[in-house]
């Protein structure tokens, strides 16, 4: 795996704000919490979590358009989705926490890094509201992390950088938690199809990472 790092408390005003770097990669994690619920949340009292990603112009070898695509709207679902599985809702109130990855340098895997790094975002938007008195309890339920992984050449590689995922035959995103629990698994075959054994060792590596992630994030917490 590429060196994986937290910076927290990277900018002021955020409840959370992390630099995550997975090697060359680095994307700026925020999470900011908001007194109020979408619409349809509001009826059930109940709070929520949405993500948005994007990446600066600068963040690519070419310049990058500031507009959100198609790519970039399937990303950002992927985030909200895999870090709302950590939340219990009814602890966190009629509240909201939005999360804002803006990717500053990319070099693969910035949406795998985005959930990693968003989620110490939120533990720490998370802790600040506790150190309020604000919640009573503690709404989070497990520790979220995410990389990717794939056959480049025939061997197996795990948290893939540009030049792997762009060589790679088959490549996976997988999401997971510190229960050894998978919550998303998106992988594609890039050259030609893949069997059972390597699904299996891909699955394998995956849960690995995220235990290795894991580890990271609490050291990064002082857990």
């Amino acid at each position: 795996m590429r060196e994986v790092a937290f910076q927290r408390n990277f900018t002021n005003y955020a409840g959370g704000s992390v630099l995550v770097n997975f090697g060359n990669t680095r994307v700026l994690c925020t999470a900011m919490v908001e007194e109020s619920v979408p619409p349809f949340r509001e009826a059930a009292g109940l709070g929520w979590l949405s993500a948005e990603y994007s990446m600066l112009p600068s963040s690519t070898h070419t310049r990058k358009r500031r507009k959100t695509d198609g790519r970039a709207t399937e990303i950002q679902r992927l985030i909200g989705r895999s870090l709302r599985s950590c939340m219990d809702f009814e602890k966190l109130g009629p509240r909201s926490i939005i999360v804002d990855c803006d990717v500053i340098q990319a070099d693969g895997g910035t949406r795998t890094a985005s959930i990693t790094g968003g989620f110490v975002a939120i533990h720490d938007a998370v802790t600040g509201l506790m150190q309020q008195g604000l919640l009573e309890e503690n709404p989070l339920t497990s520790f979220i992390a995410a990389l990717s992984v794939g056959f480049v050449k025939g061997e197996l590689v795990v948290d893939l950088d540009y030049e792997h995922d762009s060589q790679a035959e088959v490549d996976m995103n997988v999401v997971g938690n510190d229960k050894g629990e998978f919550i998303e698994v998106q992988g594609t075959a890039e050259g030609k199809p893949f069997d059972r054994s390597k699904l299996d060792a891909m699955l394998d590596g995956a849960a690995d990472g995220i235990r290795h992630l894991v580890e990271k994030q609490k050291e990064a917490l002082g857990l």
